[in-house]
């Protein structure tokens, strides 16, 4: 198993993926907040990730992924209301529609995609361990969170507690011990038509709280991973750390991973700044293929450029790409291009740099193109295969699974629906050892005959 270093946010450096459970890897992902159509921005977190548990599984982690849908928020009050809504009715429809438009980038469902309004029995616990271990108050039906309590508060943003604001506002202020305080529960307001029951009174999560029991409700704490966009460091992503490990006594995540922004016109993407390429219309113009090539063309790590000329550049390398795996035949690739496929994965294993694998693996196409001999299809459909770019290269036939295999493949997707990993991890190696790779797209799993 090759060892993948990641850049952790909250150390500032490169550091190895050490697995708590070993092969296991948990990752959490912040998803969207469901006000409106995602935009490509958003998408953006969706693909690193999606890809990022590809390649880990390609090196032979077991994965589970959990990107979750923030559907109780004040940006969703705020629009339901503008729309004459009711605001529960509104998050429905938009996680409809992110389910939608991200389905159609083709990479698979997270194993779990867990939802705010469900998860409030757990929210509301976090919350009262956190007032019974005196690391939170309750004031006027409002609980919030003593952050100048918490010793290690600004590890992660790398700032001095004296220079933040939450960004709340003036909402509260009076009601807070100290302003820079945070919001783990806000009472029921007449304006707000969606409250739930709690010790203190109805009302609503904060924002903050809310991944920090959907991520410990489904991978536990100091699991592995912990991602989102670089927006979310400061104040959600630093708030989550310190309400979590305050209540716990331990880390939520081992490590901190942050994507850069999508910038258009030199702005980061953004629903409200009004800036945005909705997800649904890039897709429509440019196809899915394009704009996952154009992701992977940046490190995930820096801002990424949206426009036209950049779409139609990824495009370009989609269609050399296919003209040259029309001429591939099905089989073994060379040998002496091994350095060039080890080259590609040493690469993503390098704090996942995609652009980088993608120069080794443009290299390896130039190399066979330069060959007289047929060449075969196996380290460019895998080198593909984890960027999500396999359908690229014409599908060859191949042996259909037989019954057995279809049963293993069916007992392992109702061990994932019950959350019994385990199981579903050693019924996935069963297939491997029956010649099998297991797929899990959007349509659900699919068997294919293993590299």
């Amino acid at each position: 198993m090759r060892e993948i270093s990641l850049h952790d946010t909250l150390s500032g450096r490169s550091r190895p993926l050490e697995p708590r459970d070993p092969p296991r890897v948990g990752i959490y992902a912040c998803g969207p907040t469901v006000y409106g159509r995602i935009h490509v921005g958003n998408a953006r977190v969706y693909v690193v990730f999606s890809l990022l548990k590809r390649h880990l599984e390609h090196e032979g982690y077991g994965v589970t992924l959990a990107m979750n849908v923030t559907d109780v928020n004040d940006k969703i009050y705020d629009a339901a209301r503008a729309a004459g809504r009711p605001s529960a009715e509104l998050a429905a429809e938009m996680t409809a529609r992110y389910r939608e438009d991200t389905g159609r980038l083709n990479l698979g469902r997270p194993d779990a995609e867990p939802l705010a309004s469900e998860t409030i029995g757990p929210i509301v616990a976090l919350i009262d361990d956190l007032v019974e271990g005196g690391h939170a108050y309750v004031a006027e039906g409002d609980v919030y969170f003593r952050v100048r309590r918490y010793a290690r508060y600004g590890e992660l943003s790398h700032r001095d507690v004296d220079d933040m604001d939450q960004g709340e506002g003036v909402e509260g202020t009076e009601r807070k011990e100290d302003p820079l305080d945070f919001a783990l529960w806000k009472a029921e307001k007449p304006e707000e038509d969606t409250a739930w029951d709690s010790p203190w009174g109805r009302g609503r999560p904060g924002w903050h709280i809310e991944c920090s029991a959907m991520a410990e409700e489904l991978l536990g704490t100091d699991f592995e991973i912990h991602g989102g966009g670089t927006d979310l460091v400061f104040p959600h992503h630093e708030n989550e750390a310190a309400q979590t490990r305050a209540a716990r006594g331990m880390p939520l995540a081992r490590m901190w991973m942050h994507n850069g922004m999508v910038r258009l016109e030199g702005t980061k993407m953004a629903k409200s700044v009004g800036n945005i390429q909705p997800l649904h219309t890039a897709l429509d113009s440019y196809g899915r293929d394009a704009l996952i090539m154009y992701f992977v063309g940046g490190h995930y790590r820096q801002p990424l450029a949206f426009s036209p000329e950049r779409l139609e550049e990824a495009a370009a390398r989609v269609a050399r790409i296919q003209e040259f795996g029309g001429a591939l035949l099905s089989g073994p690739s060379p040998a002496d291009l091994e350095p060039l496929r080890e080259r590609f994965f040493a690469a993503l294993a390098d704090d996942f740099n995609t652009p980088a694998a993608l120069g080794a693996l443009f290299e390896w196409v130039r190399e066979a193109n330069r060959r007289d001999e047929p060449i075969g299809d196996a380290a460019p459909r895998e080198m593909l295969g984890v960027l999500g770019l396999a359908n690229l290269i014409d599908a060859s036939e191949g042996p259909e699974p037989g019954p057995e295999a279809l049963a293993l493949a069916g007992r392992r997707e109702e061990a994932r629906r019950e959350r019994d990993f385990e199981a579903a991890d050693r019924l996935r190696d069963e297939l491997r050892a029956q010649g099998w790779e297991v797929r899990d797209g959007p349509g659900g799993p699919e068997l294919r005959p293993a590299p």
